[in-house]
This record gives C-alpha cells, sequence and structure tokens, in this order.
C-alpha cells in the first residue's frame, strides 16, 4: 500500500515536519497512533479546522489511529497562538456543550467504529486534576523560558503583555501529547501551521524524558491568492453548523471560488482522484465553472450529506437563471417591510441598512429586473401584490423574497 505520507504531500496538506525521514519509514511500517487537538471555542467546527480533519481522515484510510483531543482544560486557558488579544475564558458547561457538537460533525469525516477506531479525548480529564508543584517537578524543568520566548506565538503577545496564564499552554499542550504517548502510545501530532511551536515542545518532551520517538507535522493554511486566510464570508465565518452557515451560503462560497484556488480545494478539501482534479481544472476559460460547481458539490455532500448538497446546487442553478425559480434560496419577510434596504438586511445580503444603502446607490441591487438606485427606495405596491419577488444583490446573490 502507498505510504499515506506520500498521499498527503503529493495532494499538499503537509507544512513542516521534524524527523521526516524516520517519520515516513514509521508510517509505511506500522500503524501510528497520531491526535489532532481541537480548543471548544464555538459549538461548531469551521472551515479552518477543515483540513487537519482531512489529514485525520486520510491517516486513518491508511490504517493509522486517530485520537481527536478535545481542550477541555486548555479551553478553560486559551491559546495565545496567532492572537494579539486574550482569548475569552469558558465554562466548564460550554466546552462540553461544545465538544459533543465537534464529535458529531467529526464523525462525517472519520471513523469511531472497527478495528482502528478513532478515540475521542478530553484534556480536562487530566490538566485539571494535576498537582501544580509535581507538574513543575516533573515537566516544567524540561522547558526553556528563553526558548519558550523566541516562539512566534508568544512574541505576537509580548507588545500588549503576555499573561502567565497564556504562557503556561505551551507546557500543557507538550504535557498532552506525552499524555496521549504514555497512554495510548500516540507518537504523531498533527496540527495547523499556527502550531508548529507548541507542537515542537511536545516532541522535545517525549523524546527528552521518555526516550522515544515523536514526530509532529503541520498542515498548510487554506489561503486566497491575496496570502489571506479563506473561509470569511460577509456574513463571518464558514461554519460546518448550517445554522450558523445555510447549506446554499456555504456551497456558493466554494461555488465562487477564484479560478487560481479550484484545483488546490480539490485537493485538499474532497477526496477526489488527482487525476480527474487535474483534468477538471486544466483550462482559463469558461469551463472552470464545472470544476467549481464540481468542488462545491464535493465539499458541501462530505459536510452536509448527499441530499443538501443536490438541493444547495439546485437552488444555485435556479438563482442563476438555469433552473426552476421554485429552487432558488428563498426568505421570507414580513409584508409590512416598507423598505427595499431593510429587505436587503433581511435576507443577510448585507449586515446593516446603512451597507444596505450603500449597496443601491452603488447600482449593485435590482429586484426583479429593475435596477434600485435611490437608498430609500420601498417596495413598491406592485411587487407587494404578487406577494413575493426576486431581490438581486450584484451578479453572485439572488434570493426569492416571500412576502407574509
Amino acid at each position: 500500500m502507498k505510504n499515506v505520507f506520500d498521499v498527503l504531500k503529493e495532494r499538499g496538506f503537509i507544512k513542516q515536519t521534524i524527523y521526516e525521514d524516520e517519520l515516513v519509514k514509521k508510517l509505511g511500517e506500522e500503524s501510528v497512533p497520531f491526535y489532532i487537538g481541537f480548543d471548544p471555542t464555538a459549538d461548531s467546527l469551521h472551515i479552518g479546522h477543515y483540513i487537519p480533519i482531512m489529514a485525520m481522515s486520510w491517516l486513518q484510510k491508511y490504517g493509522h489511529k486517530p485520537i481527536a483531543l478535545f481542550g477541555g482544560g486548555t479551553g478553560m486557558i486559551g491559546d495565545p497562538s496567532g492572537r494579539s488579544d486574550m482569548r475569552q475564558m469558558l465554562t466548564k458547561e460550554t466546552i462540553a456543550h461544545n465538544i459533543e457538537c465537534f464529535k458529531k460533525q467529526m464523525s462525517r469525516f472519520i471513523s469511531f467504529e472497527g478495528e482502528n477506531a478513532a478515540i475521542c479525548a478530553n484534556n480536562a480529564d487530566w490538566l485539571l486534576n494535576l498537582n501544580y508543584v509535581d507538574f513543575l517537578r516533573d515537566i516544567g524543568v524540561y522547558f526553556s523560558v528563553n526558548k519558550m520566548l523566541t516562539a512566534e506565538c508568544f512574541k505576537q503577545r509580548m507588545e500588549k503583555g503576555l499573561t502567565f496564564l497564556e504562557f503556561n499552554y505551551m507546557l500543557m499542550q507538550g504535557y498532552d501529547f506525552l499524555y496521549l504517548n504514555q497512554k495510548y502510545g500516540c507518537a504523531l501530532e498533527v496540527g495547523g501551521d499556527d502550531q508548529w511551536s507548541n507542537m515542537l515542545a511536545g516532541v522535545d518532551l517525549i523524546r527528552r524524558k521518555e526516550r522515544k520517538s515523536a514526530f509532529c507535522m503541520t498542515c498548510t493554511l487554506l489561503l486566497n491568492s491575496e496570502g489571506k486566510k479563506m473561509g470569511k464570508t460577509q456574513k463571518g465565518a464558514l461554519w460546518l453548523d448550517e445554522n450558523k452557515c445555510s447549506v446554499y451560503d456555504f456551497y456558493q462560497y466554494f461555488r465562487n471560488v477564484e479560478d487560481v484556488k479550484v484545483e488546490e480545494c480539490m485537493r485538499l478539501l474532497t477526496f477526489m482522484d488527482l487525476e480527474e482534479i487535474k483534468e477538471l481544472t486544466k483550462y482559463n476559460d469558461e469551463r472552470m465553472n464545472a470544476a467549481k460547481e464540481r468542488l462545491a458539490f464535493e465539499v458541501t455532500k462530505l459536510v452536509h450529506g448527499e441530499e443538501k448538497a443536490l438541493a444547495a446546487a439546485k437552488q444555485a442553478k435556479a438563482a442563476f437563471g438555469g433552473g426552476n425559480a421554485d429552487d432558488m434560496p428563498t426568505v421570507t419577510i414580513d409584508r409590512a417591510t416598507e423598505f427595499i434596504s431593510d429587505a436587503i438586511v433581511l435576507c443577510g445580503l448585507a449586515k446593516s441598512k446603512g451597507e444596505a444603502k450603500r449597496l443601491i446607490e452603488g447600482g449593485g441591487v435590482s429586484v426583479n429586473d429593475d435596477k434600485i438606485t435611490d437608498a430609500f427606495a420601498k417596495i413598491s405596491e406592485t411587487v407587494k401584490s404578487n406577494g413575493e419577488f426576486i431581490l438581486h444583490k450584484g451578479k453572485k446573490a439572488h434570493v426569492k423574497v416571500v412576502l407574509k
């Protein structure tokens, strides 16, 4: 069987590794327990979690055992990585609820049953009962403060002030890896590239304290052509929970990705064969639209299931004039709604009335086939008498509005 490391590499997952040759050999010779950590700071996963979860799925397919580690303990402090401010601390009850939501969403990608079943772990089980003095004696002795201060995750917080609370995070994440190594034989940590310093700390701790092999591997971040993180919509983060981001909006996000990012998204976010991906994305013209539709369908199917992915595809086709208007995404608003700007906000096409007015003045709004240019335009009585109308925002957002 092909080594999963080669699969991950050719699909573009791997950003950084340590002791790579040794890791490749180990992955090719035995089943390697590995873990990915998830801070339960919300009640849904988002697109930033997607690539590590896909890496987890590939590793499991090739016979390696996943451990999904939920940060019930570390989540009560907060990871300073990539932050200029201190994260909000969560209650135990909120963390427990968020973890249950994560588990449900992850079950679409990895299996929690069978010979190679994934394990769920919560670091609250061992972190919350630690004796602090014993922890310092057993673990703290392996960490150099001078070395820690050179880590990028701490540098970004030094200007505004890094609390000792946050400074402990690296020790706790390193201890997580050590604990999982001792309990499950976990030898590999996988995560986002912003976790590199914390992951190295865990590898170093196991190798020095346990005298065992340990490895870490970071996944590439999904960036647009300007180098900014993908996954931000006009309404906010691209959540995997349809109550936080509708299936249609999720589908449309990937339907509208830049042409130059379609191939990369297919490699990272779907299980499509690489040859098929190459064939679909070889064009630099309107034929890329077919590739985008396929990308949007495949990603939506993985996250929300085939039935909802098909429905979203029908809605998109209807919204852009290629299908039945009854399949178009529909929003019901109060018939008493007076201004078109209010309808725009109620339909989620703008965050505020001010933004809606600017869209109208910029010529980006139409009601049915009529362009609206007056920021204070009202929904006409003729339109109201029909009981519904199509609201267009630019060329990419179209909503059927029903008046009740």
